[in-house]
């Protein structure tokens, strides 16, 4: 879809002219546009990422994690070399 949007003009000649070292002529909109959006959506993600592990475990999840590392403690005696 083509837009027009307003630019200041030293922020064009700069976009222009990495465009050209590119190759990607003005496409180069789309793609900042696209790689900022990204950046953002991995932002949110990272923090309800964070907010869901700040929490403290439940007894459910440490029993768990206790489970875990006695089969992991195990797991390395066994494959050491006698």
């Amino acid at each position: 879809m083509r837009t027009a949007i307003y630019l200041e003009d030293e922020l064009l000649l700069q976009a222009d002219r990495t465009a050209r070292e590119m190759g990607v002529s003005r496409r180069l909109f789309s793609i900042a546009v696209e790689a900022y959006l990204r950046r953002r959506r991995n932002r949110e993600i990272l923090g309800r990422l964070n907010r869901v592990y700040a929490a403290e475990p439940g007894l459910k999840e440490r029993r768990a994690v206790a489970r875990m590392k006695r089969r992991f403690r195990s797991t390395i005696r066994e494959s050491r070399p006698a």
